[in-house]
């Protein structure tokens, strides 16, 4: 047995009254801390565990049980006191162990519904569908801030089917845990960026599309603001995400800020108009090194270590619809793509991408890629493109947003809004060796990856984007 497997309440409460919702995201985090200590206990364990498994039950999951099952009645009372309590919540209290299939010789490491494309978020949405973004080739290596025209990302982001799942042949059949840490990743997390078909499929643009693109400059956290929280998930909760976040852009982002502090918070976008908030795990080398935060929650203390990977290159850019014209997302609307446990919730709600400069024709959901000598590792993240038109965040932070459909078009009740397409470039060694952070349950799986967005465009700005969108514009 390799890690704690436990439902995701979170997704499972996709209606919570508003005034009950700051109660219950605390509770959330809190069973998020649960599950991180109980972790902690098995791993420290394991050994006695594989000779007596009733250990398990006695030391690790009955006591989880229980303080899940006080979390979710908590729950339960804080929405009954503003609404109708949700039926049934208490059958989320139990969790079991799982074993690692990527390290029992399964090359493909696939979860859930092996990434054939008919995934999407847990409400249908098609969450799946955000990757393969068209790029060309054509990536180079540009210059450090990475924010040149000539990606290659072209103008037919988003929309495309299920990047790479599982392709190429796993390097190695995992050994122990592995990592420096002990909880992963694995050898057979890894795989030969050249061993992989190209897969990416680019939409068909269509007459009325938006083909132009709006790029804006935010450096790549040179000033390194680093921090364990997140603002969306867990508002108010310190170490809520339990590993640490690259931040760019807005500056004044932590676990406590309001949106009147992102509205007045410095930025480290060129242009001061965009003041939003830009955020991703980070990555670390595992080169037996450790960082500053080796004794800090979401650093060593959450089992994330290894040296912090500065980017060589960081793009933020916005495009249009394959279909039609956009329109301005709102201020403050809040986007998470990814799915930080989907190792262990499946990859319903997974958006990972990885690849290498010069094949990015060729993406990776749940396997790292080795990258030839000279070629660099880049993450890619298409958020959501489609807007509910009322709402600026939902209780389980994903169903007012959601994917256009495989013919480009948003789900009924919902429009067309810039996409987001973020590529993050790394300077590492080729092969094994580095390691995206996680919750420690989540083995540090390539398949965890996720970005967070707040938009903090001011109105004119967010008209310009929109105009040079829908005009066919390239703008900056």
């Amino acid at each position: 047995m390799s890690t704690i497997d436990c439902p995701d309440a979170g997704n499972e409460l996709p209606d919570v009254p508003e005034q009950a919702r700051p109660e219950v995201d605390r509770e959330l985090a809190a069973m998020d801390t649960q599950i991180t200590d109980a972790y902690r206990q098995f791993a420290d364990r394991k050994e006695q565990i594989s000779q007596d498994p009733g250990l398990a039950e006695n030391a690790v999951l009955g006591p989880l049980r229980n303080k899940r099952t006080a979390s979710l009645d908590r729950i339960g009372i804080a929405i009954g006191r503003v609404g109708e309590r949700p039926a049934g919540i208490e059958g989320l209290a139990g969790c079991s162990l799982r074993a690692d299939d990527s390290a029992s010789g399964n090359p493909s490491g696939d979860t859930g519904d092996g990434g054939n494309g008919d995934g999407g978020q847990d409400d249908g949405q098609g969450q799946d569908q955000g990757q393969n973004q068209g790029q060309g080739d054509d990536q180079g290596q540009g210059d450090n801030q990475g924010q040149g025209d000539n990606q290659g990302q072209g103008d037919n982001q988003g929309n495309g089917q299920d990047p790479g799942q599982g392709q190429g042949q796993g390097q190695g059949q995992g050994q122990g845990q592995g990592g420096q840490g002990g909880n992963g990743p694995e050898p057979s997390d890894f795989v030969d960026i050249q061993s992989v078909q190209p897969n990416v499929q680019r939409p068909r643009q269509r007459r009325g599309a938006s083909r132009g693109t709006f790029t804006t400059d935010c450096g790549r956290n040179e000033n390194g603001k680093f921090n364990p929280d997140n603002v969306i998930v867990a508002p108010g909760v310190s170490n809520g995400a339990h590993h640490m976040h690259d931040y760019i852009g807005n500056q004044a982002n932590d676990a406590f800020a309001s949106n009147d502090d992102l509205a007045n918070g410095a930025t480290t976008c060129r242009n001061q108009g965009d003041r939003s908030t830009y955020y991703w795990p980070v990555l670390r080398l595992q080169n037996g090194q450790d960082e500053a935060d080796v004794n800090a929650d979401g650093g060593g203390k959450d089992q994330n270590v290894g040296e912090i990977q500065t980017p060589s290159q960081v793009t933020l850019k916005f495009v249009g619809s394959p279909v039609g014209r956009v329109t301005a997302m709102p201020r403050f609307l809040r986007i998470i793509t990814g799915d930080a446990k989907a190792f262990t919730n499946g990859d319903a709600n997974a958006n990972a991408s990885w690849s290498c400069t010069g094949f990015e024709d060729r993406q990776l959901k749940d396997k790292y890629p080795i990258c030839p000598e000279g070629s660099q590792v880049v993450r890619t993240f298409a958020f959501q493109n489609c807007w509910d038109g009322q709402n600026t965040d939902s209780a389980n932070h994903r169903t007012h947003v959601a994917f256009a459909q495989p013919n480009g078009r948003c789900p009924n009740g919902f429009r067309a809004v810039p996409q987001l397409v973020q590529r993050i470039v790394y300077d590492v060694p080729p092969g094994p060796g580095f390691a995206v952070d996680s919750f420690p349950e989540q083995l540090h799986k390539p398949i965890t990856d996720h970005g967070d967005f707040i938009n903090v465009f001011d109105q004119r700005l967010m008209k310009k984007m929109v105009r040079c969108i829908n005009d066919g514009r390239r703008c900056r």
